[in-house]
């Protein structure tokens, strides 16, 4: 016994034989009234379970019955109902894939695999995902037959199912309708109402939309209907999850290229989904669930939205206490940074105190470089939508480029040189830039706290960051000979600060000021460092510096028996060498009553 029409194997038999779909049973569970009766009895009105015993009746009393037995087996049971079902071929609704409107013309997958092809993907894997999807799928079903839902407002003739030749203007007729009453309208129609005495003739069909034709049709009815003021076509970019391959982007996709010939957006990023810490689905039955409202009237909404920006949304995104502390952390890092910009930028005037790049020092121009380093980095990472890399660069500038080296080095400069002396204007003309571009960088992620930054920064409250774009920096010639000089001083600069790490723990001295440091090395480390003169050791933060050429590197650092001067906390000998000021070194001397000291590099 087979059936082509009740079931996939049974029409995949059929369909490779030549027999006919033949589908007696109706949507309630009963034979059609033109059923042919059996010889034993009548079919049409009985459900499948009433016709079964008829059925083995007629085969018996034909001899074609071989063998009848009852046996137990697994039969398929509704999802959302529990009770059992039958498989029956239905009238659907599809959307061709392969269908062409003339021998000429492309087919709907073709149309699909060429937008796949000027669509952008976040990231790169996504487009492998849609491509295959769109070279394997089959027609698509866009019917459904639920009692919920938008209606397919079709009537259909009774004896040859196809929809009525004015099907077109009965279905704006209905659509007015449903403007007025809501989907009610169609359900509660009467089919007289519209076809009058043809009415006899159809029936109503009762099958509603697939909800992805819905959600991707968006572009027409959002995008250029409802909410057209606010948006373009096509958009910018799709965003969900990354099962929407097979739904919201697909459905997108096709129904944009069967109306309008292209996909509805230009591009597509997939995230994937937050997990706990240990990676395990979060569920409100395992206790695990962080609301993202607790941890934003907890910690802030821009915790919440650090967290989310450093967290590499390709894959799942881990949540947890310990990984919101570590984020705090980070975040505690780049708000001291700022505050710190904030206070020594306070006394600067942008139109009045600022120097020529040419006139800076050469660390500041050095930070300059830096700054617009990270300033391109984060802006082609920004296109990319790799946040989490952008992250990780504004935190590494202000730990490793700003806290660990160009601020501590500045300090001296910043609290030590005359208010407005060039050594200071210079360094408050590089922080001015490093910090007008830094807080819009910060804007898109940790945005509160930007603007806040903004506000302080500006003193206009009329203004905001968010009206801002990326800051104009000065790019000087020579960066790429400074950046590798200053790279090598870097390099230096970490064996000195071990050497004197070394003589503090062997409490020969108390702080790097104590100490004075020979630096002995060949070829291009010794040509940076001894360029630098004295300022060498405003770099190395020791009160004196030597640089002496020698092959066999080393790094000896002395602790110094002077005193030490209350004002810089350098130990010179020349502290107390001023009558007047006993306390105070010669270059404090000069800051605060003299010319100030000069300065070149640090």
């Amino acid at each position: 016994h087979t059936a082509p029409a009740h079931g996939v194997d049974d029409y995949n038999i059929g369909k490779k034989y030549g027999l006919p779909v033949n589908n007696p049973v109706g949507n309630d569970g009963r034979f059609i009234s033109t059923t042919p009766p059996l010889a034993v009895g009548e079919l049409a009105g009985k459900t499948v379970w009433e016709a079964n015993p008829l059925v083995l009746q007629e085969l018996d009393s034909r001899g074609r019955l071989l063998k009848n037995e009852k046996i137990r087996h697994s039969y398929p049971h509704c999802w959302r109902h529990k009770t059992p079902i039958i498989f029956r071929a239905t009238t659907q609704w599809f959307i061709g894939m392969e269908n062409r409107k003339g021998e000429e013309a492309p087919t709907l997958r073709w149309i699909a695999e060429r937008a796949v092809d000027e669509t952008q993907f976040f990231p790169a894997w996504g487009r492998a995902r849609l491509e295959a999807m769109m070279k394997t799928r089959p027609d698509w079903c866009v019917s459904r037959q639920r009692n919920w839902g938008v209606p397919i407002p079709f009537f259909l003739h009774k004896e040859t199912g196809l929809p009525h030749p004015r099907t077109a203007e009965l279905i704006e007729q209905v659509a007015l309708r449903v403007e007025k009453a809501g989907i009610e309208a169609w359900f509660s129609l009467d089919a007289a109402d519209l076809l009058g005495a043809e009415a006899d003739q159809y029936v109503k069909m009762k099958d509603t939309l697939d909800v992805w034709f819905d959600s991707g049709t968006t572009h027409w009815h959002v995008l250029r209907g409802s909410h057209a003021a606010q948006s373009t076509y096509p958009a910018d970019m799709y965003l969900e999850g990354s099962d929407q391959h097979r739904g919201w982007f697909q459905s997108s996709l096709l129904s944009g290229c069967a109306i309008d010939g292209r996909a509805p957006y230009k591009a597509l990023l997939t995230h994937g989904f937050v997990v706990d810490g240990k990676g395990h689905k979060m569920s409100k039955s395992k206790g695990n669930v962080i609301a993202p409202q607790q941890v934003s009237d907890k910690m802030g909404a821009d915790i919440l939205r650090l967290w989310t920006a450093s967290t590499d949304y390709s894959g799942e995104l881990p949540i947890s206490d310990e990984i919101l502390k570590r984020v705090v952390e980070g975040y505690r890092r780049i708000r001291n940074t700022l505050r710190f910009l904030l206070a020594n930028v306070s006394d600067f005037d942008a139109a009045k105190d600022m120097l020529p790049v040419d006139q800076w020092l050469e660390i500041d121009r050095y930070a300059l470089a830096l700054t617009r380093e990270l300033q391109e980095s984060c802006r082609a990472d920004y296109d990319r939508y790799e946040f989490h890399r952008v992250v990780q660069a504004l935190q590494t500038f202000c730990s490793e480029d700003l806290g660990g080296f160009y601020l501590d080095i500045l300090k001296d400069r910043l609290y030590t040189t005359a208010p407005k002396s060039a050594a200071r204007r210079s360094a408050q003309s590089a922080l001015w830039h490093i910090t007008q571009s830094f807080v819009r960088l910060l804007a898109p992620i940790t945005s509160f706290t930007a603007e806040e930054v903004w506000q302080v920064l500006t003193g206009n409250a009329d203004d905001s960051v968010m009206f801002q774009v990326w800051h104009d920096l000065p790019k000087p010639e020579g960066d790429g000979e400074m950046l590798a000089k200053w790279a090598l001083i870097r390099a230096a600069r970490a064996d000195v600060t071990k050497a004197l790490e070394a003589q503090r723990e062997a409490g020969k001295i108390g702080s790097a000021l104590q100490a004075s440091v020979e630096i002995r090395c060949a070829g291009e480390k010794f040509a940076a460092l001894a360029a630098l003169g004295d300022d060498l050791k405003f770099v190395f933060i020791c009160s004196s510096t030597a640089v002496v050429k020698d092959e066999a590197e080393q790094v000896v650092a002395t602790p110094l028996e002077h005193a030490k001067c209350e004002r810089c906390w350098h130990v010179r000998e020349d502290v107390g060498a001023n009558a007047e000021h006993p306390t105070l070194c010669g270059r404090c001397v000069s800051n605060l009553y003299g010319e100030g000291e000069a300065r070149a590099f640090a």
